[in-house]
Parts: C-alpha cells; sequence; structure tokens
C-alpha cells in the first residue's frame, strides 16, 4: 500500500468530497467481528458519525475524524490501507473488497474535511509521522 496515493487535486476537489460524503453515509458491509455477522448498516457513518449528545463517534473506539492532531499524522497511504483492509482486534472491517479503489480515495477525502473545520483542505502536514512501509 506504500505506493497508494490519492489522485491528484482530490484533497480539495469539492465534486470528489461530496461523492465520498454520499458513499460514507450509505455504503453498507457485512462482515464478522468477534465471531458474528454484522452490518455496517449505514456505512462508515455507523460508527465514526459524532452523536451530538456525546460528542463523540457513534460507536466507542472509532477514530475521530474531527481530532485534527491524530488525522494529520498519517500518510494519505497508511489511511487508504487501513481502510481497505480494516484494523485487526477491531470492529473496524476492511472495505477493500467491497469499494472501487477511487471509492475509497473519495471517502477518505471527504473524512479529511472533518479534520478542517468541515472545509477542503491538501493533506500536506509537517507532522505525518506515521506511514505503510514497502
Amino acid at each position: 500500500f506504500a505506493d497508494k496515493h490519492m489522485p491528484n487535486g482530490w484533497w480539495t476537489d469539492e465534486k470528489v468530497i461530496a461523492e465520498g460524503k454520499k458513499i460514507f453515509e450509505t455504503r453498507q458491509l457485512e462482515y464478522e467481528y468477534k465471531r458474528k455477522k454484522e452490518v455496517a448498516k449505514e456505512g462508515c457513518a455507523g460508527c465514526h458519525s459524532i452523536d451530538e449528545k456525546k460528542d463523540r463517534p457513534k460507536k466507542r473506539g472509532a477514530r475521530d475524524f474531527r481530532t485534527a492532531a491524530k488525522v494529520n499524522r498519517f500518510s494519505d497511504s497508511y489511511w487508504f490501507w487501513r481502510t481497505s483492509e480494516g484494523v485487526e482486534k477491531t470492529a473496524m472491517p476492511g472495505w477493500g473488497k467491497e469499494l472501487s479503489e477511487e471509492e475509497i480515495w473519495k471517502v477518505i477525502a471527504y473524512e479529511h474535511t472533518w479534520s478542517h473545520g468541515g472545509k477542503p483542505a491538501a493533506h500536506e502536514h509537517p507532522e505525518i509521522e506515521r506511514t505503510v512501509e514497502k
């Protein structure tokens, strides 16, 4: 995954971001977690959308994409890897068989806006320290 990178201009392309939002909110995936089948009925939003009453993601343990200090530490290839493959020993499923590479990048572009006050921004952060090794 080290050679995977956001297509040129997509971090700030409002059309791409809008398409990513739609995928984030609607795509479903059946997956197995702790030996039982579950369905991500609301797509990524089922876990990562913000519960307004608690001011945190809907599912405990889901990454809060509003936290720039955490989001901006990771490279685009790292985000692609995690979205595609999921996170071992967590409820985060891999979406790589359900979504195309293009759809994954669109979702990542949308999620990235959360750490920038809902606005598109290039992912050029000096604090990037986590990447995927070759």
